[in-house]
């Protein structure tokens, strides 16, 4: 594929040197030798031999000079274009290795021109599916963990009750209803990961209130919020701020920022909702305490499956799911979401397109 890129370059260049010498070929064929018979009538001087002498010569030096400029374009050109070439001959070799399942390699970039940036943009494409595939296998191994506990208990209980070594009791069947309720979340979580990517074609945006959407979702949780003694303080929410937003949506990501506060955060703890306008964006920050979270941690809390706690206890519940499927929501939204670390608070926010006042 390279030798014929290449000699296609190699006879464009030689079109381009005959085109040129056919032109002035001509130009001195019909204008410079009538010119020159011109010349020598009007100094009387026989115009034959001179002008036969003339043409020749013309015709001769078109010739050397014809084929001293196809050498030094095949010459140069060979060089120049085989260093222009080479990245895309690096590309194909690098294309059979990711068919192969390889996504490490790159290409060195040395250019800046076209090429250069072709290179560029097939590095960060290599490394994007590089990255999904790492997310795609630590995706199958974190469901596989995330079953196995659920599926080795229930089979654990099934086998008991057939050998009669645990009674038939009400507790029995409730602990085998609870296996059985984290394994229907689980699935469902991850169908809705699976569901969230097409969002943005089934938006139906429309200009909602935000305290109210707020305060309805709070409302779902205020009991398990009071529950584990956290103080919710959403006493710094614009009152009249709106934004644009599928109703739907909106719901499932304020749902999904209240239920990570109540997983996440201690007993006892904080749990502050406040607003921030930002041009024509709305900023809505969820800050709570969470012990133990390092600052490394928080570019990752957006991961799927990933957990804060470096446990996976159970205890906190849920897959890890919850945020992935925030910032794709609020992606599909045009907006943006994101987290910090302060004083032992963590901070996820998210912006919507929207504005502080009616």
């Amino acid at each position: 594929m390279k030798i014929a890129l290449l000699w296609k370059l190699f006879g464009l260049n030689i079109m381009t040197i005959v085109i040129v010498v056919g032109i002035v070929w001509g130009a001195v064929d019909y204008l410079a030798a009538d010119y020159f018979s011109v010349l020598m009538k009007r100094y009387h001087i026989s115009p034959t031999e001179s002008h036969d002498m003339f043409v020749a010569s013309i015709h001769r030096y078109l010739i050397w000079g014809s084929l001293s400029g196809v050498f030094l374009s095949l010459l140069l050109g060979y060089f120049i274009m085989r260093r222009m070439l080479a990245p895309l001959t690096q590309m194909t070799r690098i294309t059979h290795r990711i068919a192969a399942g390889d996504f490490s390699a790159t290409i060195p970039v040395s250019t800046g021109d076209e090429v250069g940036q072709l290179a560029r943009s097939f590095n960060r494409m290599s490394e994007s599916l590089d990255h999904m595939e790492k997310l795609r296998k630590t995706m199958i191994v974190d469901v596989a963990h995330e079953l196995k506990t659920p599926l080795t208990n229930i089979r654990g209980y099934i086998e008991a009750l057939m050998d009669e070594m645990v009674p038939h009791s009400t507790e029995t069947y409730g602990l085998l209803q609870s296996e059985t309720d984290r394994l229907t979340r689980l699935v469902s979580d991850i169908l809705q990961l699976a569901k969230v990517g097409g969002a943005k074609l089934s938006l139906d945006i429309l200009k909602l209130q935000l305290p109210e959407a707020i305060k309805s979702a709070y409302n779902s949780f205020r009991l398990q919020l009071a529950a584990k003694d956290i103080d919710v303080d959403i006493s710094s929410i614009e009152p009249n701020g709106w934004i644009l937003a599928d109703p739907d949506k909106l719901s499932q990501i304020l749902y999904n920022l209240f239920q990570n506060a109540l997983q996440y955060t201690p007993k006892g703890g904080q749990l502050k909702i406040k607003t921030e306008k930002a041009e024509d964006m709305l900023t809505i920050y969820f800050i709570n305490t969470f012990e133990g979270l390092q600052k490394a941690d928080v570019p990752l809390l957006f991961e799927r499956f990933y957990r804060g706690e470096k446990s996976r206890s159970r205890d906190y519940g849920g897959a890890g799911i919850g945020l992935a499927v925030v910032q794709e929501l609020v992606s599909a939204h045009n907006g943006k979401a994101g987290a910090f670390l302060r004083n032992d608070e963590i901070h996820i926010w998210f912006s919507l397109p929207g504005n502080p006042t009616l």
